[in-house]
């Protein structure tokens, strides 16, 4: 039996995001791109866990080239952050691999932030895999 799916539900009317703090998620996706401004890139897509399926998916960008020095720098140490959150220990020389990523788990810290006047998640920080709460939330 199917359900009718051309009428608005209120998931797809409310703008409530999920609450700020940590996640459990997995990468499901991790590919080199171009910013708008043309700097070279890694985007990484997390699915979230405990949340409505309209934030569950967040992405995190991290500028590997063609930023300024600080950017560039920036972007890198968070990689080297979320790596060693997944369990791997980048060494220097070591080529960036985003296949590496694909499919491990990890906690993602989120907070709110607004994008062309709407409001989305953004991933602050990371940190190892623990169990959680039937929500999503950490258990602690």
């Amino acid at each position: 039996m199917s359900t009718r799916k051309d009428f608005f539900e209120h998931e797809d009317l409310s703008e409530e995001l999920p609450a700020p703090g940590f996640y459990c998620s997995s990468i499901t996706s991790a590919q080199f791109r171009r910013s708008a401004s043309g700097n070279r890139m890694l985007q990484v897509v997390f699915c979230l866990e405990g949340v409505s399926p309209a934030y569950a998916r967040v992405a995190d960008y991290f500028v590997l080239e063609g930023a300024t020095p600080s950017g560039v720098l920036m972007g890198r140490r968070r990689l080297v952050h979320l790596y060693r959150a997944i369990g791997l220990n980048p060494k220097q020389g070591e080529q960036i691999a985003p296949a590496d990523l694909v499919e491990a788990r990890v906690q993602v810290r989120v907070e709110h932030d607004e994008w062309e006047s709407q409001p989305r998640l953004r991933i602050v920080g990371y940190r190892t895999f623990w169990p959680t709460e039937p929500d999503g939330q950490l258990a602690v």
